[in-house]
């Protein structure tokens, strides 16, 4: 390989690793994926993935040359994230050649994005009111919820254009959550504020990074998910002291809530709540609207199968099946279609992730029930294992696929 060659090759693998790491890939698939392509373009690679940053070495002993890339953790892209998948197919393969990739991927981050901020916010509304519907609600707390959801979104955008608000962005959206379910609570009876409050807030609670930060544990990545897991317990803090502070606030001025008992809506809205969500949860993540049937698919199983589950034994295996079931079937339609099974494995998740005890956890502990919250804590992280575990699992019982010769 010539010196020129080699350049243009390293300067493609970082910057497709700059990409997909924006984009969501945890650090275990990272580093594989750029490993396996180096080898392709023939270079010897050794890739260290952190939640903030990255680690390129390129060669080896004296002659290895060492990049250190500073990365902002994104949003999740599902539909950038498989744009960036095939270009890295492509140049493996040789039918596009490294200079050509790096061009292709700077085009694809520098694109905006698929959906514009009302119909992001319309998505936080719809994703919201249906997630209420899975902790048994009344017409009530759905549209509590979102409305919430609605607030939620519209912050989001401004936090997306001004990065102050960034940074304060989960309390503030826990504040206004907690303020409007305690409004509701106390006007519109009976209305459960502990459901419109999570339904409200369930897009923004980490369970997802969580569970991300157990899997990169499990598969001995230490310190990204040692990393990964403590800026999930940050933005749990943030959102428990946003929501004991804007009910604080809402209590003071509607006066106190009494505990109410939900009115739950007929059993068959669960089955056009999933739908639903799945559609908001395509936007929100930003995938093709043609995703969209396989991600509904992704999002019963994992449902259902941890519904049953929890049934036939406890919710911890509950949430292990559901896992797996989300894993296999990512892995097949990966198979199947060529894209990364993230498109379909990411959503499936989020209605399985343990945000809402690891919430109701961190309320508790500043209500000083800290007993209380410490055992919910616990069953916190059980399901988060469960999960982890489930995903590795379904790598099992069908493997994930690979860029190959």
């Amino acid at each position: 390989m010539s010196a020129s060659s080699e350049v243009a090759a390293r300067e493609f693998v970082l910057k497709l690793g700059r990409g997909l790491h924006a984009y969501g890939y945890p650090a275990h698939r990272l580093e594989d994926a750029l490993v396996r392509v180096s080898d392709h373009l023939g270079l010897e690679a050794h890739l260290f993935s952190m939640p903030t940053a990255l680690f390129a070495s390129f060669g080896n002993d004296q002659a290895q040359q060492t990049f250190q890339i500073r990365v902002e953790p994104g949003s999740t892209d599902l539909e950038k994230l498989a744009q960036l998948d095939e270009v890295a197919s492509d140049v493996a393969h040789g039918r596009l050649s490294p200079e050509a990739g790096s061009v292709r991927i700077e085009e694809i981050i520098a694109a905006p994005d698929r959906y514009g901020p009302v119909l992001t916010t319309l998505a936080f509304a719809v994703a919201s009111g249906a997630a209420s519907r899975f902790f048994d609600s009344g017409v009530h707390e759905l549209a509590a919820a979102a409305f919430i959801g609605l607030l939620t979104g519209l912050l989001a955008v401004a936090a997306g254009k001004r990065r102050g608000i960034a940074r304060v962005f989960e309390p503030t959206a826990a504040i206004l959550a907690a303020f409007v379910a305690t409004a509701a609570a106390r006007y519109f009876p009976p209305t459960s504020f502990y459901v419109a409050t999570v339904a409200g807030l369930i897009v923004l609670v980490p369970g997802f990074p969580l569970t991300v930060a157990l899997t990169e544990l499990a598969t001995r990545n230490l310190m990204s998910g040692t990393a990964r897991l403590m800026g999930a317990a940050g933005t749990f803090l943030a959102i428990g002291f946003g929501v004991a502070f804007g009910t604080t606030v809402g209590e003071r001025v509607f006066g106190a809530t009494r505990a109410a008992a939900t009115l739950p809506l007929p059993h068959w809205t669960l089955y056009a709540a999933l739908p639903v969500a799945s559609v908001g949860f395509t936007v929100l993540l930003k995938a093709r609207p043609r995703d969209s049937p396989w991600i509904v698919v992704s999002g019963a199983l994992g449902f259902f199968g941890a519904r049953y589950g929890a049934e036939l034994l406890n919710s911890g295996i509950g949430a292990f099946l559901g896992a797996m079931a989300v894993s296999a079937f990512g892995n097949l339609y990966s198979r199947a279609s060529g894209r990364p099974s993230a498109v379909t494995t990411v959503p499936g998740l989020l209605l399985l992730v343990p945000g809402s005890v690891g919430f109701r956890s961190f309320s508790l502990m500043l209500q000083d029930q800290a007993l209380v919250g410490l055992e919910t804590a616990f069953s916190m992280m059980l399901v988060a294992i469960s999960l982890a575990i489930g995903l590795l699992f379904g790598n099992v019982v069908v493997p994930p696929r690979r860029i190959r010769a």
